[in-house]
């Protein structure tokens, strides 16, 4: 299944964590970073080191400290190998270097290392995000982290994060990753606000968002799922090209190619999520 919602929950609050794994997030995320305070670093990892040794029910990834500090070492050593860790989430990211030191040190004896992803959350890891995005095979994804990026560009509002946001879809599907997920939108109570972050979002290439509340989830689920005129649309797409290969026009005069005929298997992928 396409994962569209990812929630957030604080490694140092195991009942909260316990809550979201039954929240019908696709998948959660335990934060041992910025959710946690400097003196509850230790006790979030051990908890969360002590909950994810067993496989979890949904996929459960791991947000790190920052990277380069002896915290995100000892997070690295301490999950990487757990059988309910399915990634592992780098904050920060600003080198590829970074990537390929973190795939080196999570790689259990045995192999197989967890998949990785990366955050951007300056104005160098943006500038760097195609580097990144191929520095290793087990990096699986690059997203935002839009408010530590917000504060290193001096931005006040959305209109600032335009360029970045479009660069980092670019940098995701040019390196063969799927379409980045958007950063979490921070009023939980904003409803209204999410559903149309989340409409532009969708229109500028991004697929699923992180959540910081379980109330956002089906509103985040709703915005990128395809409605029923796309899905019609789709399966009039799908079926023209089933029957007559190459490009073609169909009876309401729409042209389409491969590239059309992909996006309409695409929207058909997502639909059957419902």
């Amino acid at each position: 299944m396409i994962p569209l919602t990812w929630l957030y929950a604080p490694g140092d609050h195991p009942r909260t964590v316990a809550k979201a794994l039954t929240s019908g997030a696709d998948v959660v995320i335990v934060d041992l970073e910025d959710a946690v305070a400097p003196d509850r670093k230790e006790y979030a990892r051990a908890a969360t080191a002590e909950l994810l040794a067993e496989a979890q029910p949904v996929p459960v990834h791991v947000r790190v400290n920052a990277l380069g500090t002896p915290l995100a070492a000892a997070d690295v050593r301490a999950l990487a190998g757990l059988p309910g860790v399915s990634g592992l989430r780098l904050p920060k990211v600003t080198a590829p270097e970074q990537i390929v030191r973190v795939a080196e040190r999570a790689t259990p004896a045995g192999g197989g290392t967890p998949a990785l992803h990366a955050l951007l959350e300056s104005a160098l890891g943006i500038e760097r995000a195609h580097a990144i995005a191929t520095a290793h095979p087990a990096l699986r994804g690059i997203a935002l982290g839009e408010a530590d990026l917000c504060a290193d560009l001096g931005v006040r509002d959305d209109a600032g994060l335009g360029w970045p946001r479009s660069r980092v879809v670019v940098a995701a599907r040019a390196a063969g990753l799927p379409p980045p997920t958007q950063s979490v939108h921070p009023d939980t109570r904003d409803l209204k606000g999410l559903a149309a972050s989340c409409a532009h979002g969708r229109a500028l290439g991004f697929l699923g968002r992180a959540a910081i509340h379980p109330r956002q989830l089906p509103i985040i689920e709703r915005a990128y799922l395809p409605g029923p005129e796309e899905v019609e649309q789709a399966e009039t797409v799908v079926k023209a090209a089933a029957r007559q290969r190459g490009a073609q026009a169909l009876e309401d005069g729409t042209f389409i190619d491969a590239a059309v005929v992909a996006a309409a298997r695409r929207t058909l992928s997502l639909a059957r999520r419902r």
